[in-house]
């Protein structure tokens, strides 16, 4: 049976940008188990108009290797939308062009196997044995990449309630009814929001929009704020304890969980343009938790309570969103290989600062599975070709493509010894 340099499971965004930088390499040997049909990024989510939170730059490759053809840039150039994209002057690609490059680049990698599901991982002593339903694949490393999963609050255990992740194929369905209530706090939640709010008065639906949150927070993207995707951050958060980092993990939210500034904005405009007709027809509370739901068949009562009153109350609505995020999942398959896994004192992966979890250190890594390790560097689309170099370093015991350790200007921690009395007082 042929040994592969690694098998990679799961196709997303990551795992495509680590399929992108290994295509030309003649010397590494890697192939790619996808269980979908082809690629497709957030398809419950593509609301027309709507961009990605990160500039062009952080596409699949770039950051790591600029000249790649795989870029986005290329990828405009090949399509013939490299000027159009020019002429716009934005940084921010839509969500659609996005998606259409990611597939752009996947029908190019002969790497990729589709409809291909992982039933069970193995090993043999020697290397691991990725079993599917009509094959075995042998390789010496893994890469994990198959994504997470929609978050549900333990509240909701009943009813038709939809996921963020799956609003638009029951958009249609939601605004035949005479209320809807969206739950959460980030992007998602207000784009929906949004996309609800325009067409309030065609439909006649009361729209509510709830969030714990103290308020509808944006997103903080200042310059300084910004380097805390940097590897110095990843290196000093992943050395913190685990009790440290998941305090943080809660307080930085609003660095990548928040709305973009330029969505409140819109939709405060579009709320002042509406209310010159009259009141629209909607219910904003913020500070306010999700603790139980009923569903009698036809209605939700919502238990909620507002945390910073102490009063708790109840709220109807015929519709339900949950714009609740994604979590972290440890795929079964790995079951017969867990003893080979590092796990932290939670049951989650133990993450070296190379994004490894088994306890060689060097045999199994992890893509967008360490946010309670690496934080607010985990998900960022701009990380992953950095987290692909290091990975691929891993694999092949070689800097392929050069990996940038040191980008910040500030220090992150304590200082190894005393500032000197002259650096104080400048």
């Amino acid at each position: 049976m042929r040994t592969h340099d690694f098998v990679a499971i799961g196709v997303g965004p990551f795992n495509l940008g680590l399929a992108a930088l290994t295509a030309d390499l003649p010397d590494v040997d890697g192939v790619f188990l996808e269980q979908r049909a082809e690629f497709d990024w957030h398809p419950g989510l593509m609301l027309d108009g709507v961009t990605i939170q990160v500039p062009f730059m952080a596409d699949l490759v770039t950051m790591a290797d600029p000249t790649n053809r795989f870029s986005f840039l290329n990828y405009l150039k090949q399509v013939g939308r490299l000027y159009p994209f020019y002429i716009r002057e934005s940084f921010y690609p839509l969500r659609a062009e996005y998606n259409e490059y990611c597939k752009w680049v996947a029908r190019q990698l002969p790497s990729i196997h589709w409809n291909t599901r992982v039933d069970t991982v193995t090993h043999d002593g020697e290397a691991y044995l990725v079993h599917t339903g009509g094959q075995t694949y042998r390789a010496r490393k893994l890469v994990l990449g198959i994504g997470t999963a929609p978050r549900v609050p333990a509240a909701v255990d009943q009813g038709p309630y939809v996921h963020s992740a799956d609003y638009l194929p029951n958009k249609e369905k939601l605004q035949g009814l005479d209320s809807i209530t969206i739950i959460g706090s980030g992007q998602s939640a207000a784009e929906i929001y949004l996309d609800l709010l325009n067409e309030i008065e065609t439909y006649g639906y009361h729209l509510s929009w709830i969030t714990r949150s103290p308020r509808y927070f944006p997103m903080e993207y200042t310059k300084l704020t910004l380097e805390m995707t940097s590897p110095e951050y990843i290196r000093y958060h992943q050395g913190l304890p685990m009790e440290v980092r998941d305090r943080l993990g809660r307080e930085q939210r609003n660095l990548y969980k928040g709305i973009s500034g330029d969505l409140v904005d819109t939709i405060y405009d579009t709320l002042y343009a509406k209310s010159l007709a009259g009141p629209v027809p909607t219910t904003l509370l913020t500070g306010t938790a999700l603790e139980g739901v009923i569903w009698d068949g036809e209605r939700w009562t919502l238990a909620l309570h507002h945390r910073e009153q102490e009063r708790s109350f109840t709220a109807t609505s015929q519709g339900l969103v949950l714009a609740t995020g994604y979590a972290p999942r440890v795929p079964s398959f790995l079951d017969p290989v867990r003893d080979r896994i590092s796990w932290d004192a939670r049951g989650r992966f133990d993450v070296t600062v190379d994004y490894a979890v088994d306890k060689s250190g060097n045999e199994v890594f992890v893509q967008n599975a360490a946010e309670h390790t690496h934080s607010v560097t985990d998900p960022d689309l701009g990380m992953g070709p950095y987290r692909n170099s290091v990975i691929l370093k891993g694999i092949t015991g070689r800097e392929i493509y050069k990996i940038e350790e040191s980008i910040a200007f500030q220090q992150f921690g304590a200082p190894k010894a005393d500032i000197p009395r002259q650096l104080v007082n400048r």
